[in-house]
């Protein structure tokens, strides 16, 4: 059975070039369940049926696993069975119709406009770096775009003249609206720091530029963030999607349509932007009971 789950990780890095972290955890998830069955009797994964499964999946439910990781763990077993019937090693699919625990929906962290102002000036624009931080900062606010999609942006991409960016996300290519601030702040950043921070005679088609005269890594402005928010007095932990989040919420709150934050966004099920509606209602629930005059009962 090992062999098999070897000969799987092979296939996934070979064929589907996923990234050495991902090939980590599917591995890790079905070691876990080969261990199972191994304890469990079964020397065979042809010997395998929907019962060995739901077996699997209590016993992590009684070990106090997450919804979250429980799901997880299907995904993995589910693409590695499909994985042995495409190769012919079995000759069922045993997880074909299992399952998979419900997922509660949590409310995303978001910012108050205060503090995306405080986080927003932050950067001293004097320097290349600063600058570059400013326009980074100021972008992923304005569009929304998730911070991968921000890092993988060329020059080519961006017309601030225009105000919009064109970005490649998760399914397709999608035009995003940037505001006139951050539009002056990129184009600025374009113009005058951008060329700073390249090295000479090197070929670079990336927008945002780190210290090293190449792209802009993730955690490289993981850290960026980071050190600002601690400047702006922020007190609560963010990361880049908490710039998600709130220009979703903040766009809500100010009377934006669901399906055109779903577009701006970038998701393919409206599901996944309604999510930010659950916290524009409850920013309504506190407006209407501080400025109906019949909310409270006066004592």
């Amino acid at each position: 059975m090992r062999e098999q789950l070897q000969s799987f990780i092979r296939f996934l890095c070979d064929e589907r070039g996923l990234a050495p972290n991902t090939l980590d955890s599917y591995e890790r998830d079905i070691m876990q369940y080969l261990d199972y069955l191994e304890e469990s009797g079964v020397g065979s994964l042809a010997e395998t049926g929907k019962t060995n499964l739901s077996g699997y999946m209590l016993r992590l439910k009684q070990k106090g696993r997450a919804a979250a990781t429980q799901t997880r763990s299907i995904i993995s077993i589910r693409a590695f069975y499909q994985f042995l019937v495409r190769e012919r090693r079995i000759d069922h699919d045993p997880s074909l119709h299992l399952e998979t625990p419900k997922l509660e929906k949590r409310v995303p962290k978001v910012l108050t406009v205060q503090e995306i102002g405080r986080l927003l000036d932050a950067p001293q624009t004097g320097s290349p770096s600063g600058m570059r931080d400013k326009a980074m900062l100021e972008m992923l606010y304005a569009t929304g775009i998730r911070v991968s999609e921000l890092i993988s942006l060329d020059v080519a991409s961006v017309n601030p003249g225009l105000g919009f960016i064109r970005c490649v996300g998760t399914s397709k290519e999608r035009i995003v609206p940037l505001g006139r601030i951050a539009s002056d702040y990129v184009q600025a950043y374009i113009d005058s720091m951008r060329p700073k921070l390249l090295k000479p005679s090197k070929v670079e088609e990336a927008l945002f530029i780190s210290h090293l005269g190449s792209r802009m890594t993730r955690q490289g402005f993981w850290k960026i963030m980071k050190r600002y928010a601690q400047e702006a007095g922020i007190e609560q932990e963010i990361t880049p999607h908490t710039l998600r989040h709130s220009f979703a919420t903040h766009l809500l709150e100010n009377g934006a349509d669901l399906r055109s934050v779903q577009e701006m966004l970038g998701h393919a099920d409206i599901s996944s932007t309604q999510i930010y509606a659950q916290v524009t209602r409850g920013k309504m629930k506190e407006v209407y009971d501080r400025t109906h005059p019949r909310a409270k009962i006066e004592s």
